[in-house]
């Protein structure tokens, strides 16, 4: 927050096809589920998004849950601090679950930690058997050079096969690096830096980014990176895959 004396301004941006939000203008707000958690709603449904993300601050010795449903689909992955989750797994940062419908998933913090919580309708293929619960961290999956570059590097969270219509992958650029051309697609993202900083290219505008900023993509939106400044910028991502259109 700024104090009275300066003026207010912000990075903010809403557009049809994007949206950049820095983690300043979220307030918080609470759910029935997680009463002692403060809760920022990155993107839902009233931006544009066909998902729900969630940012998730748990005090140490609290806890909160999502029922179990059979149309939704959760992914989670641990920020900072030390919890366990459903069944009394421990989880540390970089921690990551991908819950299948009928699923619940709940969080008791053992100190104070922050999650982000990824929730959508799960698209149901005759054909293919529904996912099982997969659970790792992110130190288990390999960094592979990207587009031939060992200086862009991309870690695939979830496996690619058809059982499975999200993707949750981790970029990490070194500095000077980014994406090698601007990507339209008609996948949709939802995007949370992790470390760094950077410029983001969306929709014709290339806008300054930065460790804790959040950015919705989507369908065809025209979008691509290059990491700035003295570290490698980092972050996670989103997006729907593997699945026909619907008309």
């Amino acid at each position: 927050m700024r104090s009275l004396h300066q003026l207010v301004h912000s990075r903010a941006r809403v557009r049809q096809r994007y949206a950049l939000f820095p983690l300043e203008g979220y307030p918080t707000s609470r759910l029935p589920t997680w009463p002692d958690a403060e809760v920022r709603v990155l993107a839902a449904p009233a931006l544009g998004a066909q998902f729900v993300q969630y940012l998730i601050d748990l005090p140490a010795g609290t806890r909160g849950e999502f029922a179990a449903t059979d149309a939704l689909e959760t992914f989670y992955y641990v920020l900072f601090g030390s919890a366990t989750v459903t069944a009394d797994r421990p989880v540390r940062p970089g921690s990551f679950s991908l819950l299948p419908p009928g699923a619940a998933l709940s969080i008791a913090a053992r100190e104070a930690s922050r999650v982000i919580v990824l929730r959508k309708r799960y698209e149901h293929v005759a054909s293919i058997e529904p996912f099982k619960p997969l659970h790792a961290h992110e130190s288990d999956v390999k960094a592979e050079p990207w587009a031939s570059n060992p200086s862009s590097r991309l870690q695939t969270l979830i496996p690619d096969e058809l059982q499975h219509d999200i993707a949750m992958n981790i970029f990490t650029f070194d500095s000077g690096h980014g994406l090698p051309c601007v990507e339209t697609h008609v996948m949709e993202h939802g995007l949370l830096f992790l470390e760094g900083k950077g410029m983001y290219y969306l929709d014709g505008e290339w806008l300054e980014v930065e460790k804790d900023d959040f950015i919705w993509m989507g369908p065809y939106c025209p979008q691509s990176f290059y990491a700035t400044g003295p570290t490698p910028a980092k972050y996670i991502y989103y997006k729907n895959v593997n699945r026909e259109i619907a008309l």
